[in-house]
Formats: C-alpha cells, sequence, structure tokens
C-alpha cells in the first residue's frame, strides 16, 4: 500500500537563483560613497564638513556605516563632530 503525502502550498514565491539581485545596498550607502569620494579627492590635513541636517539617519550610524565602510577597504579614517557637522579625514598612519 502506497502511503500519499500531502503537499503543503507554498508560502512564496520563487525564482531563478541567477535572477537574483547580488550585493546589499543598506540605506547609508549614499552618504558614505559620497564622503569616500571626497576623500579620494582632498588633500593631506584637509577634514570634509558634512552638514548633520543632510543626514537621513543619525550621525552615529552613519559613522557607523562609515566605520564599516573603511575598514573593509583598508583605509585609516578619523572622525569628530558638533552640534551642527560631522568631519572627517584622511588619517596618517605611520609605518614601523
Amino acid at each position: 500500500m502506497q502511503v500519499k503525502i500531502k503537499k503543503l502550498p507554498m508560502n512564496f514565491k520563487g525564482m531563478l537563483q541567477s535572477d537574483v539581485p547580488q550585493g546589499r545596498n543598506g540605506k547609508h550607502k549614499g552618504i558614505v560613497t559620497k564622503i569616500l569620494s571626497d576623500l579620494d579627492q582632498i588633500d593631506q590635513g584637509v577634514a570634509l564638513k558634512v552638514p548633520l541636517a543632510d543626514l537621513a539617519d543619525s550621525k552615529e550610524k552613519v559613522r557607523s556605516a562609515l566605520n564599516r565602510a573603511t575598514r573593509k577597504g583598508g583605509r585609516h579614517v578619523a572622525t569628530a563632530s558638533d552640534a551642527t557637522f560631522l568631519y572627517v579625514w584622511n588619517e596618517v598612519v605611520a609605518v614601523k
């Protein structure tokens, strides 16, 4: 005697794996990409002055996203802030 297995309906739709978008574009990608681009163009000893009012999220969250991106890229960047601006600059790393 053959036992029938009841097939449950799918909860989600399927798609080909090759059609799945690759990569993750987080919500801070835009501002972080702009900051990194500007850091590539400024001279040593110059800091970027990013208005906090232009940030879509808190300065802490943007600073964290920037930190993740720079560590992933092997860059050394320093930040500071006041009530109005987030300051970002390329940090000089001493070679040992």
